[in-house]
């Protein structure tokens, strides 16, 4: 199991589109991907469940995975969530 802090960058932070394209970007992967913050933990690949989290822009979230792909995972939500 891998994981990583990621500061969200995105200009609007995790609105309905962008959680749609993060749930895209974590369903390419056949690791476990969640995604944490404060006392929640939610499935990446879960867009209620990441519409519950209500992320900003400069909030931190810790973003694990756990399967064969999950370097890759981690990188392609960091370059994501880091993009502007």
């Amino acid at each position: 199991m891998k994981k990583k802090s990621i500061t969200i960058q995105l200009e609007n932070g995790l609105e309905a589109r962008p959680i749609a394209m993060l749930v895209q970007v974590a369903s390419r992967y056949e690791s476990s991907i969640y995604i944490e913050t404060g006392e929640k933990k939610v499935n990446a690949k879960s867009i209620m469940g990441m519409m519950s989290l209500i992320l900003k822009t400069g909030d931190t979230i810790t973003v694990s995975a756990d399967g064969k792909d999950e370097d890759e995972a981690i990188k392609a939500i960091d370059e994501y969530l880091s993009s502007k």
